[in-house]
């Protein structure tokens, strides 16, 4: 059972959990996938193929994600997209940059009541520094954050770093996030609490089995957050 009187620290991840993320992503290999099905007999386990064995170049992103969009296209069907057809297909990616990070239902009104109570409230997400950075603040929600730390991936050696760099021991910490794999598992393992919050649609690196655990709680609107407190 979580101990919320010991929690010092609301530590929030940004994509899928503040804003939508993953739907606009989706609709780029959406875009890929028609151009590519004449080609291959499983788009997306071609696309999953090339971002798996880009990861550990390339990391997490828009412009990670763009690249191996493209690589797919061409390895898959180079010989038979146009110029034109491509030039769009990078288009599309490109947009992702520029996606425009709506804060989720609830989410606004709920920060904004957390401002008032004694926790110290952060943005704990992996990424490319500008793009994330970008995002935060077309959401309008920097505001209500003491704290912005954006790694290339999320274990327990991220987590614990984010506790050395607020001076807390993991155990005053509790994560909210959309992300068994990313936002809950590391943050359990390394003695935090979390707070999953489901999101519609999951990336293919982020699927993960469930988790049951003591010191995690699921919920299913982020406004259930206040309850909890």
């Amino acid at each position: 059972m979580i101990d919320f009187k010991n929690i010092r620290v609301l530590a929030f991840d940004a994509d899928d959990t503040l804003w939508d993320c993953q739907s606009h992503f989706e609709a780029v290999e959406n875009h890929l996938y028609r151009l590519i099905a004449p080609y291959c007999e499983n788009p997306a386990r071609e696309l999953f193929h090339t971002e798996s064995g880009n990861m550990a170049d390339l990391g997490y992103g828009c412009k990670a994600f763009t690249i191996s969009i493209i690589e797919t296209a061409l390895r898959v069907a180079g010989d038979h997209l146009s110029a034109e057809e491509l030039s769009d297909l990078l288009s599309h990616s490109k947009s992702l940059l520029h996606l425009p990070a709506t804060p989720l239902p609830e989410v606004e009104e709920t920060l904004q009541r957390l401002q008032a109570w004694p926790y110290r409230m952060v943005v704990f997400t992996k990424g490319e520094l500008q793009d994330q950075e970008n995002k935060l603040h077309r959401s309008g929600l920097a505001k209500y954050f003491s704290h912005l730390e954006i790694t290339s991936n999320k274990t327990e050696k991220e987590f614990q770093q984010l506790c050395e760099h607020l001076d807390i021991l993991p155990s005053h910490l509790l994560m909210i996030g959309n992300s068994l794999k990313s936002d809950i598992a590391p943050a359990l393992n390394i003695g935090a609490s979390a707070i999953h919050i489901p999101f519609h649609v999951t990336w293919q690196l982020e699927h993960f089995e469930d988790i049951k655990h003591e010191r995690l709680v699921k919920i299913t609107h982020f406004n259930e957050i206040l309850k909890l407190l």
